[in-house]
C-alpha cells in the first residue's frame, strides 16, 4: 500500500492522466480473477469506448489501470467497484487520486512539494514552468533511472499538470499555466483512507501522520479534525487527550466500510 520511499520516477503517466470516466467504466466490468488481458478484451467487447483504438484501450488497462487499481490481488478496484454507484462523483474521483499519485511518486511528490505549497503560499494560478522545473530537479536529483530527453521533460511537465486538472486541484483545458481550485477533501475519502491506513496495521497516531494525507494538503491537526467530523457522524469515536488521541473503530473491515459509504 505505501510507496516506496526511494521509488524512481518513471514516465508511466504518458499512458493516461486521471481517466476518470474510463476508470469507471472499468471499475465497472472489472471482476476478481480477470487478467489484465482479460479486462482489455471485455471492454473492447461492450463498445463502450468507441473512440479508442484496441491497442490504445489494452494500454491504458495495463500502463494505468492495472497500477493503479489491480495491485494488492485487486483490492482497489473491489473496494472503489463497491461505492462507485455513490451520487458524488468527486467523492470516487479523489480515491482514484489517492491510487494515481500511489502509483506514480512523481505526481505523488509534485503535488505535496509544489502544488500545495503554492496553494498555502496564496498562489492563483500554477505555471507550467513550475512543473518543469520540478521534474528537471528530479532528474538531476537522481530520481530517475536515466536522463530524459527534453521532449520527455516537456511531456511529463504538462502531465503533472494536466493530471491535476483531472482530479480537480487545476482548471481544466489545454493550458500550460492553470488557475488553482479550492480543494478540501470529502467525508467518504476521509474515511476510506483512515480505514484503509488502520486496517494496513497502524496505530492511531500513525493514521494521523502517514503521508498520503499530505496529498490532500492535510498535516496531523488537520487530519484530526477531518477525524472528529468523521465522529460527528458516526463514522468512527475518538477521544483526544492532549497529543494522545485514540480512535474507536466502527466497521469491522473495508467492505462493511464501503457499503456504509456508499449509502452516504
Amino acid at each position: 500500500m505505501n510507496m516506496e520511499i526511494n521509488k524512481l520516477y518513471t514516465t508511466q503517466l504518458q499512458a493516461g492522466l486521471g481517466l476518470v470516466d474510463e476508470t469507471k467504466i472499468l471499475l465497472e466490468l472489472w471482476q476478481p480473477g480477470l487478467t489484465v488481458q482479460q479486462l482489455a478484451q471485455k471492454a473492447l467487447d461492450t463498445g463502450r469506448f468507441p473512440t479508442v483504438t484496441a491497442r490504445r484501450l489494452r494500454n491504458i488497462v495495463a500502463e494505468a489501470f492495472a497500477p493503479r487499481y489491480m495491485v494488492e490481488g485487486g483490492k482497489p478496484a473491489t473496494q472503489l467497484k463497491q461505492i462507485l454507484s455513490t451520487e458524488a462523483d468527486a467523492d470516487i474521483s479523489q480515491l482514484m487520486f489517492l491510487y494515481t499519485c500511489r502509483a506514480n511518486p512523481i505526481l505523488a511528490d509534485f503535488v505535496r512539494q509544489v502544488y500545495w505549497q503554492r496553494y498555502a503560499g496564496g498562489y492563483s494560478v500554477l505555471h507550467g514552468e513550475d512543473a518543469r522545473v520540478f521534474v528537471e530537479r528530479a532528474i538531476a536529483d537522481g530520481k530517475t533511472s536515466k536522463l530524459w530527453a527534453e521532449s520527455t521533460v516537456r511531456r511529463i511537465s504538462a502531465y503533472l499538470m494536466g493530471c491535476c486538472a483531472d482530479f480537480g486541484l487545476l482548471e481544466s483545458g489545454a493550458k500550460s499555466n492553470r488557475r488553482v481550485v479550492p480543494f478540501r477533501i470529502s467525508t467518504i475519502a476521509t474515511a476510506y483512507l483512515a480505514y484503509e491506513l488502520h486496517f494496513a496495521g497502524l496505530g492511531d497516531n500513525a493514521v494521523l501522520m502517514h503521508e498520503d494525507w499530505q496529498l490532500y494538503g492535510l498535516d496531523r491537526e488537520d487530519v484530526l479534525a477531518e477525524i472528529k467530523r468523521l465522529s460527528l457522524k458516526g463514522l468512527l469515536l475518538v477521544q483526544v487527550a492532549g497529543d494522545a488521541v485514540r480512535i474507536s473503530w466502527k466497521y469491522p473491515n473495508m467492505e462493511v466500510l464501503c457499503d456504509v459509504l456508499n449509502q452516504c
